[in-house]
């Protein structure tokens, strides 16, 4: 079988052909501020992301009648269960109107469907950000104006999960797993039997990150609303794209952060040890939810590429499980092998 995997981003799209479960070959392509910002909406890029793709196929001398399936990558949706879902009319008139907001995300689906519906063959969707499997006492947050919210990195974690548990020559479903995507978001969560019953939202909870500021205290920033020093957007951006890393020391790349401190930069080493501290904090009351049940934590995404990161966390949390450093995001892949699994009947098609 066949797949065409499609992951737009806000400045990109990357595309991949998988064969079963390998590679052919993946591409990524870049879209220039100039072209995009000429769009008002972002479901209105799809028909020049769609050329630009044709256009890669035809340089890898693939023609798109070979696939068997398109898979994009899931949208800004409502909260919904993890899995693979049919793309269909109404979900892309759904990701048009964009419920959740306006995100690139949203492009996934769109052009996965376009481009299926030129070769007549299923087209489908994975794990999308808003998958919310949590259990109900996990969406208290101490005022019921306030419903905690489930967005995440779902698709490489439950890529790494399902990764991870066949390496342990066990399913998904039989495990339990805490897993940390670590990236310019960090998302942590609990995995009780294929399910991800508890997560930090990435946008406004949890550690701080290389952008983001985390969980802030509650108190003080109401005051910092009310100072007259911000507006509701400016304040919002400087929580979800300039605080972390960025906030304390103006850079959003944890490669240089590092570099700085192995020179002697005591801030910086101090910012760093403290995402890293704030991680394993998160592991560890995550571990609660499982009730101390856990077969495995894994450290995945770009950041997981550190050493000094991973060690930091991995001496705070190992007395709780083995822990697997898996870098890196596989987005294609799950992508690939979420329409694998309907297409070779190990799972059934969800329908939004």
């Amino acid at each position: 079988m066949k797949v065409l995997a499609i992951n737009p981003g806000s400045t990109s799209t990357k595309v991949a052909a998988y064969e079963n479960e390998t590679c052919l070959w993946k591409q990524g392509i870049d879209h220039p501020a100039s072209e995009i910002n000429a769009f008002v909406r972002v479901g209105d890029q799809s028909e020049y992301r769609i050329e630009l793709i044709l256009k890669v196929l035809e340089e890898k001398g693939t023609l798109l009648d070979n696939f068997d399936a398109v898979v994009g990558r899931g949208g800004m949706l409502k909260p919904l269960v993890g899995g693979t879902y049919v793309v269909d009319d109404a979900l892309v008139k759904v990701l048009y109107d964009a419920p959740g907001g306006e995100h690139a995300s949203n492009l996934g689906g769109i052009i996965a469907f376009h481009l299926g519906q030129r070769i007549k063959v299923p087209v489908y969707i994975v794990d999308p950000v808003s998958v919310d499997e949590m259990e109900p006492v996990a969406w208290l947050s101490g005022l019921p104006e306030l419903p905690r919210l489930s967005f995440s990195h779902a698709l490489n974690m439950k890529a790494v999960a399902r990764k991870v548990a066949r390496e342990m020559g066990k399913s998904y479903q039989d495990v339990n797993l805490i897993v940390a995507h670590l990236g310019g978001g960090i998302s942590v969560a609990p995995h009780r039997k294929g399910k991800m019953i508890d997560v930090n939202n990435a946008n406004n909870e949890g550690p701080y990150s290389l952008e983001r500021s985390g969980t802030l205290p509650a108190y003080q920033l109401v005051k910092l609303c009310y100072s007259g020093k911000y507006s509701e957007k400016e304040l919002l951006a400087k929580i979800t794209k300039e605080g972390g890393l960025f906030a304390y020391l103006g850079l959003k790349d944890g490669r240089v952060a590092e570099q700085r401190m192995n020179e002697g930069d005591q801030d910086a080493k101090l910012v760093l040890e403290g995402l890293c501290y704030q991680v394993a904090k998160e592991i560890g009351a995550m571990a609660t939810v499982l009730a101390g049940d856990v077969d495995r934590i894994i450290l995945t995404g770009g950041l997981a590429h550190s050493e000094f990161i991973t060690r930091e966390i991995i001496q705070r949390v190992s007395f709780i499980s083995s822990v697997v450093v898996v870098p890196g995001e596989e987005e294609m892949e799950a992508l690939a092998l979420g329409a694998l699994r309907v297409l070779q009947g190990e799972e059934v098609a969800l329908r939004y």
